[in-house]
């Protein structure tokens, strides 16, 4: 790839930075959301072996994403061999390749999800607020206090920063569209059946993959929080003594990174009761600490999608 290259690799990550400002795709074109019924279906099919178990469901489902994907990777490098100019070149490149970047990160998305929490809290309307974090956390929000439902908030933004964000851009820029692809395939396995139980071994491989796929990830998350963190009212220092005592606390090698990290800097506690405990319980989580969160989520993005422009642009001149 020649110098050529760089105006169309920056130009698709900025339109797939505007798509996100103005919204996810539809439901039904969303491939995060293809993969979650694919991976329904995958394991309600998985065999009983433990070998089986183990190996059959990531292969199946990747042999299942890869094809579209590469397929949409061999047309953007086709056009760039069109005989056009190459303006043309460059934005048709830039649709296809930013139209299929955007649905892996979600920026704008975090933060709708953080102010549905936050509003009804600002109103005292703690029963809406707990049904507000359906669409963050996973466990049992009706005995959650306000402040528990505002920590449980901003720990999600911390986390899913990483996870919807910070990950998916990562490998994208090292991999292209098919490292933002798997990336987010195996993210979406661990959620769905990357736990214990009767799915031990069906999600035993996911897990480790997610795992694995996130250490940098979560680690860079937790230096952009604390790097970051005067910019959306934190403290710095507070963020990294923090971020050193307790990112191990949480049964995830990752997740305690960014939760340990925001805790630090918004100078509060995030208790999940019988789990773990982040921070210092130096004032009360309040709505105003998810609005914090929420611009930490603004610009710990925006840093990452910048990042994401240099390494790319770095890889195609050294190309």
């Amino acid at each position: 790839m020649n110098r050529k290259a760089v105006p169309r690799e920056v130009l698709a990550i900025l339109l797939a930075a505007g798509l996100d400002l103005i919204g996810e795709p539809p439901v039904g074109w969303h491939p995060v959301v293809w993969y979650g019924k694919l991976i329904g279906r995958l394991e309600q099919a998985a065999p009983r072996g433990r070998l089986a178990q183990l190996a059959l469901i990531p292969i199946w489902a990747a042999a299942l994403v890869l094809p579209p994907i590469l397929l949409i990777h061999f047309l953007t490098e086709r056009i760039c061999l069109i005989a056009a100019p190459s303006r043309l070149k460059h934005l048709l490149y830039a649709l296809i390749e930013g139209g299929a970047l955007k649905p892996f990160f979600a920026i704008r998305m975090l933060i709708d999800a953080g102010r549905a929490v936050r509003l009804p809290l600002e109103d005292g309307d703690l029963p809406s607020a707990r049904l507000a974090l359906q669409s963050l956390v996973s466990r049992d929000r009706s005995h959650l206090t306000g402040e528990l439902a505002a920590a449980a908030a901003i720990e999600s933004l911390a986390e899913n920063v990483s996870d919807s964000v910070v990950a998916p851009l990562f490998y994208y820029a090292l991999f292209g569209l098919p490292g933002a692809a798997l990336y987010r395939l195996c993210n979406t396995l661990d959620s769905m059946i990357g736990y214990r139980g009767h799915y031990e071994y069906l999600g035993k491989v996911s897990a480790r993959l997610d795992d694995i796929l996130n250490l940098l990830p979560s680690r860079l998350t937790a230096l952009l929080i604390i790097g970051l963190a005067p910019l959306f009212g934190g403290k710095r220092q507070s963020a990294w003594r923090i971020w050193r005592r307790d990112a191990g606390k949480t049964a995830s090698p990752n997740a305690g990174h960014p939760m340990s990290a925001v805790a630090g800097a918004l100078e509060i506690q995030l208790v999940k009761v019988g789990h773990y405990t982040l921070g210092n319980n130096e004032k009360v989580v309040s709505p105003a600490d998810i609005k914090r969160a929420e611009r930490m989520v603004w610009w710990v993005g925006g840093v990452a999608i910048v990042l994401c422009i240099i390494l790319k642009a770095g890889r195609c001149h050294d190309a």
